[in-house]
């Protein structure tokens, strides 16, 4: 019985890697909107239409926090582009430390939540904000570097347009289907997990998402180094056979 091709694994598993940090979107936009005055810190279309109706007199709505957001959602998207740009296609070591960092950052603000009532002034939760934008914005430019196809973490309006128009309903043939499908049940079964953690306190959906993306690092981090020393000893051994 000849031996699996490894390629094929690690695909599936950054599928559900990405899946899970799906997920963990839907837990932060959550946390965002309904804990910290209606901001998206990973849907970013959402932030521009809630200032598109702001702009536009619409009462009560704010201006600040998601215009913080979406600045900040694009510093974190740069950091990460320009962390990633020189790296291979794939995981790599970049990959790694771009969602390290986003666990540290989270975690870290989970605390800071947990110590700090940010409810107390305005700019406390202007600053909750900002960062959690920073991280899905680094989260958001690491996951499109990784290329799965139909998932991007953070918005799933292309994904139900694709599910929907590349059905067979619609005489299509329904490709990834099942992965368009978990991305939406996921990032609202995520929603649903950020609005009961605010039954308990804010900081707990923030920490919540700090395991998932811990989680995701190690494993994706670990099948990287176990590929790359295949990848060498498979070299190694065709030099050998030369």
């Amino acid at each position: 019985m000849g031996k699996k091709n490894p390629r094929i694994a690690t695909d599936r598993l950054h599928l559900w890697l990405m899946l899970a940090l799906t997920f963990s979107t839907g837990v932060i936009d959550a946390v965002g909107y309904l804990g910290l005055d209606r901001v998206f810190t990973g849907n970013m279309t959402g932030n521009v239409v809630l200032l598109g109706m702001a702009f536009a007199g619409g009462a009560d709505l704010p201006i600040l926090r998601p215009a913080l957001a979406l600045v900040f959602f694009m510093v974190g998207a740069a950091l990460a582009g320009r962390v990633l740009r020189k790296g291979p296609e794939g995981w790599s070591g970049r990959t790694s430390i771009a969602l390290l960092a986003v666990t540290v950052g989270l975690t870290a603000l989970a605390v800071y939540v947990a110590l700090v009532d940010v409810h107390a002034e305005e700019v406390l939760g202007s600053i909750t904000t900002s960062v959690l934008a920073t991280m899905m914005g680094v989260q958001a430019a690491t996951a499109k570097r990784l290329k799965v196809a139909e998932i991007t973490t953070v918005v799933v309006t292309s994904t139900i347009t694709g599910l929907a128009s590349d059905s067979r309903l619609a005489g299509g043939k329904s490709p990834f289907w099942a992965r368009r499908f978990s991305a939406i049940a996921l990032i609202m079964a995520g929603a649903v997990v950020g609005a009961l953690t605010l039954t308990v306190d804010l900081w707990l959906g923030i920490a919540v998402s700090a395991l998932l993306s811990a989680v995701v690092t190690l494993l994706g981090h670990l099948r990287h180094r176990r590929d790359r020393k295949e990848s060498v000893a498979e070299n190694a051994k065709e030099s050998a056979l030369r």
